[in-house]
C-alpha cells in the first residue's frame, strides 16, 4: 500500500524598489521557468533555515526573513501536492557565491513582468504570482505563528 505524502517547500518573496527577487531556472532540462527562491526542506532543517539555505544557493543574497507569508498547498498536474511555507524578507547584501547548477539567472523583476511571464506559462506553480500579491496586500503572519522543535 502507497502512503500518500505531500513535499514540503520553501519559497522567499523579496522586494526592493517594486522589484522581486526571481531566479530562472531550467527543471529538468526543459524550457526555462521562473520562480521565488525556493526549494524542498531537507531532513533534521527547520522552515526558516531552509528558506535561508535555498536564498544563499540560488541567489547568492544574504536576506533578512521578517515575516510568514502562509502555507500554500499546490496540487502540480504530475499528481504530486507541495505544502509550500511562504516566507517574505529584504535583501541584505549580495554574497557572491557560485549559484545552484539548476540556476541559469537571477532578476529582479516588477508584478508587471511577472504577470507578464504568467501570461506566457514561464512561472514554474501560480503560487508565485499569488506570494507576491499576498505579499503586496500586506498579508503577513508574525514568525512566531510557525512552531517548530
Amino acid at each position: 500500500m502507497n502512503r500518500w505524502q505531500p513535499y514540503v517547500t520553501v519559497a522567499t518573496v523579496v522586494e526592493r524598489a517594486g522589484r522581486f527577487l526571481t531566479v530562472e531556472e531550467r527543471p529538468n532540462g526543459r524550457e526555462t521557468l521562473f520562480n521565488q527562491p525556493a526549494g524542498h526542506l531537507e531532513p533534521g532543517e527547520r522552515l526558516r533555515e531552509a528558506a535561508l539555505r535555498e536564498l544563499r544557493e540560488e541567489t547568492a543574497w544574504q536576506v533578512g526573513i521578517t515575516d510568514y507569508l502562509g502555507m500554500y498547498v499546490y496540487d502540480a498536474p504530475n499528481g504530486a501536492t507541495f505544502h509550500s511555507h511562504g516566507f517574505f524578507g529584504m535583501a541584505l547584501a549580495h554574497l557572491g557565491n557560485a549559484l545552484d547548477p539548476a540556476i541559469v539567472a537571477v532578476h529582479w523583476l516588477t508584478l508587471e513582468e511577472l504577470e507578464a511571464l504568467d501570461r506566457e506559462g514561464r512561472l514554474r506553480s501560480p503560487l508565485v504570482l499569488r506570494r507576491v500579491r499576498d505579499a503586496l496586500a500586506g498579508k503577513f503572519y508574525p514568525m512566531d505563528v510557525v512552531h517548530e522543535r
